[in-house]
């Protein structure tokens, strides 16, 4: 089993320290849910389909580490509230090693 190491800012501006498993397939909308560092009903909302921008995070560090984001994604993004130039949807970015040591925040919910 590899974990990895992520900082998460909830949207009450609590920073969290969180391990997640990189074996298990997950990403870091299903991460920030299991931690529940959201209300249930505000975050993955859709199942984590890229149609709703509940998962939104602000990436503060480590951006370079991230996939490229996917036509969905930025799709999604282009309708989405409280969009920055550092957003990113939660629900596709895969928990991998590659992202270890990520800094990021969690949008406000609509």
């Amino acid at each position: 089993m590899s974990d990895i190491n992520l900082k998460i800012t909830d949207r009450d501006g609590v920073e969290h320290d969180i391990v997640a498993p990189t074996d298990m397939s997950m990403n870091l909308m299903e991460v920030m849910r299991a931690y529940e560092l959201a209300e249930d009903g505000t975050i993955g909302v859709c199942g984590g389909m890229a149609m709703c921008a509940s998962c939104q995070i602000y990436v503060l560090e480590g951006a370079e580490k991230l996939p490229e984001m996917e036509a969905e994604e930025d799709a999604m993004l282009g309708e989405a509230f409280h969009v920055q130039d550092n957003s990113r949807l939660g629900c596709q970015i895969p928990i991998t090693q590659e992202i270890d040591g990520i800094r990021v925040q969690m949008a406000p919910y609509p």
